[in-house]
C-alpha cells in the first residue's frame, strides 16, 4: 500500500507523540507499506518569530508570510523541524531521508490569492514530480517532505501542510492519506467527534460556523485529496499514533475518516 501520513509540528514538539508517530512510521515500513511522511511545523516558527519580534498572523487559518516570515519558515521547516523528525523516524529504526518541495521540483506553487488579503509568499501546489519519492521508497527509505515549494519566479513559498499533504497523496495515488493532528477529530455542534464525516456534509458545517479556524484548511485538505483519487483519508489524533499500524485491520475507530460522497 502506498501511504501519505501528515504528522503536525505540535505532535513533533512533544517528545512522546514524536516517538510514537515514529515508531508507528517505521512499523508500517516494516509491514511494507511505501510511506511518504509530510510534517508542518507552525508552533515552531511561531517561536522563532516571536524572538525575531515578529506577531503571527493568520487568515483562515493560513499563515500571512512576508519575506522575513519565509525566510524564517525555510529556516524552521525544512530546517531543525525536519530534522528532528528525521532523527526521530531513524531512531525507531527505519531510514529517513529529509526533503522539501523544492527539493529536484518534486512540489511547484504558485501564489495563494485571497479575496480580502494578500498573504504574501503563501503558495498552493500546481504540480508534483514523484521521481524522487519513488527513488527513496526503492532504496527503503520514507521521505520526510516539508511543507515549501518553489515558485515559477524561483522564490520558495510556505505552503499550508495539509494542503501538501493532500497534493502528495495525490501525486503518490496513495491509498491512505492520515492526518495526524494535536486535535481528537472533526467535532459537530454538540461537540462530540464525527466518527465518519461525507465530504457533502462538510460545506453546510462551515457555513453553521461549526468547523472554522485550523480546520478549514485540512477539510479543504481531506477533500482536495479525496477528488485527487486518494482512497481514504482520516485525521487521527497524534496522541493515538500508536493505533496507526492497525488501521488495515478495520479496528481503529479514533478520529474522523472523511468519505468520498
Amino acid at each position: 500500500m502506498k501511504l501519505v501520513v501528515k504528522i503536525g509540528g505540535a505532535a513533533i514538539d512533544d517528545d512522546l507523540t514524536l516517538a510514537k508517530c515514529a515508531a508507528s512510521v517505521a512499523a508500517l515500513a516494516r509491514q511494507g507499506h511505501r510511506l511518504a511522511v509530510v510534517h508542518g511545523g507552525g508552533a515552531a516558527l511561531t517561536r522563532l518569530l516571536a524572538r525575531l519580534g515578529k506577531k503571527a498572523q493568520f487568515i483562515d487559518g493560513l499563515r500571512v508570510t512576508d519575506e522575513e516570515t519565509r525566510d524564517a519558515a525555510l529556516m524552521v521547516l525544512a530546517g531543525s523541524v525536519n530534522k528532528r523528525l528525521v532523527a526521530a523516524i531513524q531512531a525507531a529504526g527505519q531510514a529517513a531521508v529529509g526533503l522539501c518541495g523544492g527539493d529536484g521540483g518534486s512540489f511547484r506553487a504558485q501564489k495563494k490569492s485571497h479575496p480580502g488579503a494578500n498573504l504574501g509568499f503563501v503558495g498552493e501546489i500546481t504540480t508534483a514530480d514523484t521521481r524522487w519519492i519513488e527513488a527513496l521508497w526503492s532504496a527503503g527509505g520514507v521521505p520526510v517532505i516539508s511543507s515549501l515549494a518553489l515558485g515559477a519566479d524561483h522564490e520558495y513559498y510556505n505552503v499550508n501542510a495539509d494542503q501538501m499533504a493532500s497534493a502528495c497523496g495525490a501525486a503518490c495515488k496513495a491509498d491512505l492519506l492520515v492526518f495526524l493532528t494535536d486535535v481528537p477529530g472533526v467535532k459537530g455542534a454538540d461537540g462530540a467527534i464525527i466518527g465518519s464525516l461525507a465530504r457533502s456534509q462538510i460545506a453546510d458545517l462551515v457555513k453553521a460556523g461549526v468547523i472554522q479556524g485550523g480546520m478549514l484548511p485540512k477539510l479543504q485538505a481531506c477533500q482536495d485529496a479525496l477528488r485527487g483519487g486518494v482512497v481514504r483519508v482520516r485525521i487521527l489524533p497524534a496522541a493515538r499514533a500508536d493505533i496507526l499500524p492497525e488501521i488495515f485491520l478495520g479496528e481503529v475507530v479514533a478520529g474522523t475518516e472523511v468519505l468520498d460522497s
